[in-house]
């Protein structure tokens, strides 16, 4: 367990006075962000007014309407942004220099992303949104977070929609160990054979060119919800002993995401989990301060203490 900043001392020293001299700006938010909403309400009821007087089509002046005033609200609150992001960043800043870390509000490495990607531990999509990096040393080892939103388009025409294929934090921490070869934990069910649609999970897969061979686990609990290849089957089998499956699958019942996956290659360990948005400490009301600081230590030290409880001692 990593030791957690104390969100009453953070608040106390100089974040709590930054906080305070943003009450001009979070005020001025607030007041811009009401402004557009009203005049979007205004103009999707003169919009459905009309079109009632031009097409006498109740069905059509409610689509119009409709519309605009949700695009309306979107764009009330888009002009808030800019202010949470800045007392986003400003209070992840001062959590992870607490615990020694640095923390940047966009992604500026990226490698692990296309780490993950290429070892087949992230769905296909059309658009991604990295954000939220923290990067230092966890537990004396070298350590890298951040958030990953993905999305794909379906449909097309009236039906096209925009769907989140993942969310969740893609986290690399430098092992206890060197690895002679890579050993991959995916869900079961995330290789299947023929064409990948049916059966059971492939006897061997090539993630990012590496062929790697499926080895049987013997815990039924982990056997159920993972499969595990590895060019390496007697380190793969050492890696995750009967103790590394336990940590997983408490981990399963513990956290409030799920679907973790994780890839021992190198030097590193590399791990996927999903979840929701988290870090979201930035509010245009200073009222919610404290519990933002709170949460957002919370959600960064569970995700740390992940990273330490399966990160194996050297053996």
């Amino acid at each position: 367990m990593i030791e957690r900043p104390d969100a009453d001392a953070l608040l106390a020293g100089p974040l709590g006075g930054w906080l305070e001299g943003q009450s001009a700006a979070r005020t001025a938010a607030r007041v811009n962000a009401q402004f557009r909403f009203i005049v979007a309400v205004g103009a999707a009821a003169a919009v459905a007014f009309a079109a009632i007087l031009y097409t006498g089509e109740i069905m059509v002046a409610l689509q119009l309407g409709g519309a605009i005033g949700f695009g309306g609200y979107a764009w009330s609150e888009w002009s808030k942004r800019p202010v949470a992001n800045r007392i986003k960043s400003e209070i992840n800043s001062a959590i992870a220099a607490a615990l020694g870390l640095r923390y940047n509000l966009t992604v500026r490495d990226d490698g692990d992303f296309e780490r993950a990607r290429a070892f087949t531990l992230l769905p296909s999509f059309d658009n991604r949104k990295l954000e939220d990096e923290w990067t230092g040393e966890v537990g004396g080892r070298p350590f890298h977070l951040h958030e990953a939103k993905l999305t794909e388009e379906r449909g097309s025409g009236k039906s096209r929609r925009t769907v989140t294929v993942f969310a969740g934090v893609i986290m690399a921490v430098g092992f206890a160990r060197e690895f002679t070869g890579t050993t991959l934990i995916a869900r079961k069910g995330s290789h299947k054979r023929f064409f990948g649609l049916i059966g059971e999970d492939k006897e061997t897969i090539s993630p990012n060119g590496v062929r790697l061979q499926k080895i049987d686990m013997v815990d039924p609990r982990f056997a159920d919800a993972f499969s595990v290849w590895s060019n390496d089957p007697v380190e793969g089998h050492y890696l995750i002993d009967p103790i590394y499956v336990e940590k997983l699958v408490a981990i399963e019942q513990a956290f409030a995401g799920d679907k973790i996956r994780a890839l021992f290659t190198g030097g590193q360990l590399l791990i996927v989990l999903e979840g929701g948005n988290l870090f979201e400490s930035g509010s245009l009301n200073a009222e919610d301060d404290r519990r933002l600081v709170e949460q957002s230590i919370t959600q960064f030290g569970t995700l740390a203490d992940i990273a330490v409880k399966l990160n194996a001692r050297a053996r």
